[in-house]
């Protein structure tokens, strides 16, 4: 029993590696503020879930000013961490987030990209 224990680790650990180095799913809070960063994921949250859907589901649930807040925190945590990788060139984290959270799910495949703001004419 010891014996294909260690045999299934070494499997496991030989196919982990990649390149050398083993690639482990970590979060990390990067300590370095970036006040453009911030004011643009506070205000692409604002835009996100100030209007529409979230706010008519925060009214239609009942959901507490404090849950919202908790809510709309995680979402700019999120966007400042994308745009932080943006702007440092990680496109290979990036990469890596975009496979990780791709969910193949019947109401998402017909995604219309939307914008707003002001149009020069």
């Amino acid at each position: 029993m010891i014996i294909f224990f260690y045999f299934v680790c070494i499997y496991v650990i030989i196919l982990s590696h990649r390149g050398g180095y083993m690639k482990i799913w970590t979060k990390v809070h990067i300590k370095d503020k970036n006040k453009d960063v911030e004011t643009i994921a506070k205000s692409l949250t604002n835009y996100l879930y100030g209007y529409g859907p979230i706010l008519d589901l925060s009214r239609k649930y009942k959901i507490f000013p404090q849950d919202r807040a908790e809510i709309d925190k995680y979402t700019a945590d999120r966007i400042a961490g994308l745009l932080m990788l943006y702007l440092s060139k990680d496109y290979n984290r990036i990469n890596d987030i975009v496979n990780k959270y791709n969910i193949d799910a019947a109401e998402l495949n017909n995604i219309v990209p939307e914008i707003e703001g002001y149009i020069e004419k």
